[in-house]
């Protein structure tokens, strides 16, 4: 959602975006996913499976919604925000039933990791270079194809073998994952810092906290299937 092309069109509209100003909108929508998802979490019989399957559908459209019409994220942002809280809630739930403090442990890491990458691009560690973005870009690729070729074989029943599973391959499978998934968070902070510095307008503040908060979505989904892999291999 958030690339080095991000801020190469014309981009119409008033105001500058700033770093700080990213940062807040990014905790506003941080704050209503987990909101709602919280809700969600602990009141699943007020929302049902319709509203779940349906806010899932939602938040795919405005994520293709958003892509080409950035000029929308003020308002479809803070939307995805709560339909995807919804989601994460029966997800979260799901793992909760099976892994008892399963989920109070995805977050925890999750924001670890996500405090972890800012410290370690904010004091020049680790840096989105060219070949960074390259490499990592590649790697994210190759893992949202793989992805859509195992829900394509499991729609005729058949699973890939052992990397879905809690063996060493499943494992080191979901290790990769994550940290690819952690990689991206560093490229989502330089892209944000250019998009400041290249004058980009105020609303892309909205749309860079929700790129932000997609990564951060997947990480947790990924550390939720690394921790439930590790448990179920105890």
């Amino acid at each position: 959602m958030l690339n080095e092309n991000t801020f190469n069109g014309e981009l119409a509209g008033s105001g500058r975006m700033t770093v700080q100003g990213a940062i807040q909108k990014s905790v506003l929508l941080f704050a209503l996913l987990v909101g709602s998802g919280l809700l969600t979490f602990r009141f699943p019989g007020a929302v049902g499976m319709p509203l779940i399957v349906g806010a899932f559908f939602a938040t795919l459209v405005i994520c293709l919604a958003l892509y080409f019409k950035p000029q929308w994220s003020p308002v479809l942002a803070p939307t995805y925000a709560i339909l995807d809280g919804i989601v994460m809630g029966a997800i979260s739930l799901l793992y909760a039933r099976q892994f008892d403090g399963l989920v109070v442990q995805a977050l925890l890491l999750t924001l670890g990791t996500l405090a972890g990458m800012l410290g370690l691009y904010s004091f020049g560690i680790v840096r989105p270079t060219e070949k960074f973005r390259a490499i990592v870009g590649a790697a994210t690729l190759g893992i949202a194809l793989f992805y859509l070729v195992a829900i394509g074989f499991a729609l005729f029943g058949i699973k890939i073998p052992m990397i879905h599973q809690g063996g060493m391959i499943g494992i080191g499978f979901s290790l990769f994952v994550v940290g690819i998934a952690a990689l991206n968070l560093v490229i989502d902070f330089g892209n944000i810092e250019e998009g400041a510095a290249a004058g980009a307008p105020k609303f892309m503040e909205w749309y860079c906290g929700f790129a932000l908060l997609v990564t951060i979505v997947w990480l947790y989904l990924e550390i939720l299937r690394l921790l439930a892999k590790l448990r179920s291999n105890d």
